[in-house]
């Protein structure tokens, strides 16, 4: 996969690829959840998980930061034992001064700025990723995606002057947030690498 962070722009290679990964459906309704496999790493793509939307949106339009947290879990059956998990924070902010333009920033990572809503929801999907690297292709699994937005206090009691507790962050997600800001999920399974579309590299990730 393309590196996402090339000029800021988001890659329609993404989406063309994406449209032809194996196409799976969460509880939920049935909602899209396709998953594309590198050789090292599992990518994602939600294109109905709209996140910036309702109380967070207009947040952003208020002038405020919103955060928003995210993990990726690998289960070795039906959403119960972990081989593995992925964990990013996306930094979000709206652009008053341009016509419904935001930025994005994984801190001390990337970021990407003067993007539309959905184009900011691609770039943050196109950064989801979780290392598969031992698993046997004919081996089932399972994956889980769950994202939910974070209040300062909830952020000061994961991100601290030694780092970002991961533990707390897994007590975090698995925590409703306030009332107007739902947790999304999505999940897939059983799969096998075998099935999946293979897609170019970026190395190896941790988790």
């Amino acid at each position: 996969m393309e590196d996402p962070s090339r000029n800021g722009q988001i890659s329609r290679r993404y989406w063309l690829l994406a449209g032809v990964a194996v196409p799976l459906f969460q509880v939920r309704g049935g909602e899209p959840f396709a998953i594309t496999f590198d050789g090292d790493n599992l990518h994602v793509s939600a294109p109905t998980l709209h996140f910036l939307s309702g109380r967070p949106l207009a947040r952003l339009k208020d002038g405020a930061t919103v955060v928003y947290l995210s993990q990726l879990t690998l289960f070795s059956d039906a959403y119960t034992t972990v081989l593995g998990r992925s964990m990013d924070r996306f930094v979000i902010s709206y652009d008053i001064w341009a016509d419904d333009k935001f930025s994005v920033t994984i801190p001390g990572v990337r970021s990407a700025s003067n993007l539309s809503a959905a184009a900011a929801e691609t770039w943050c999907q196109e950064n989801l990723a979780i290392n598969a690297t031992g698993l046997a292709p004919e081996r089932p699994f399972w994956l889980q995606l769950d994202m939910r937005t974070a209040n300062q206090k909830e952020l000061a009691s994961v991100v601290s002057g030694l780092g970002i507790s991961l533990g707390k962050i897994i007590d975090l997600l698995a925590t409703k947030p306030g009332s107007d800001d739902p947790p999304w999920r999505r999940q897939a399974g059983p799969l096998r690498l075998a099935d999946l579309v293979r897609t170019p590299g970026r190395g190896p990730r941790n988790g």
